[in-house]
């Protein structure tokens, strides 16, 4: 009798701690597709900001046409990919894009004081650190999903339940190459 008291309690624990690892995966999972919903409204910001910024310049700008397009298929390519290494990619094509646009501005005196252009300038700097802080935070939860379904014991209910590691949101490798910086006096 004893031990039929022992058995159920130890069949108790098991489905408990089923439950409560079932539940842990599960919440983390909805916290990885938030947050990847997070960084989408932040990238839609930014593909909503870039058209106007091509509309302004383009008109002062008719010997760049070349630029101008490889922004609006690099904005073109970043809006249709759908996962997060595909993202990235495409976000780290767009940044390139962009970065060439605004060295081209600086070259057009007109263009730097305009102050749409500089609103629009500005407003994409800040959706850039915001995109920046989101995918911090989505691949900060996709790394606690991650471990949370590599660790013994939740392992085997991941492992039970199929549940499939979170992708990471990463920049291309030539968004990490530091910038080169030429403080010198001509």
């Amino acid at each position: 009798m004893h031990s039929l008291y022992v058995l159920a309690a130890i069949i108790i624990i098991v489905v408990i701690w089923a439950v409560v690892s079932y539940n842990g995966l599960i919440t983390l999972m909805h916290q990885v597709d938030n947050a990847w919903q997070q960084i989408d409204v932040q990238l839609k910001r930014r593909y909503d900001l870039i058209p106007n910024l091509v509309n302004t310049v383009k008109g002062a700008m008719e010997f760049e046409k070349e630029t101008l397009s490889r922004v609006i298929e690099a904005r073109a390519k970043a809006v249709s990919a759908v996962t997060p290494a595909d993202k990235g990619m495409a976000e780290g094509l767009l940044t390139q894009a962009l970065g060439k646009l605004f060295a081209l501005v600086e070259q057009y005196p007109d263009l730097k004081s305009n102050k749409n252009i500089l609103q629009l300038q500005e407003e994409l700097v800040s959706t850039e650190n915001r995109i920046g802080f989101a995918r911090q935070f989505y691949n900060d939860i996709a790394a606690r999903f991650n471990i949370k379904q590599t660790v013994f014991p939740a392992v085997i209910i991941a492992s039970v339940f199929n549940f499939r590691k979170a992708e990471y949101f990463q920049v291309d490798a030539s968004d990490k190459a530091v910038p080169r910086v030429d403080l010198g006096m001509k």
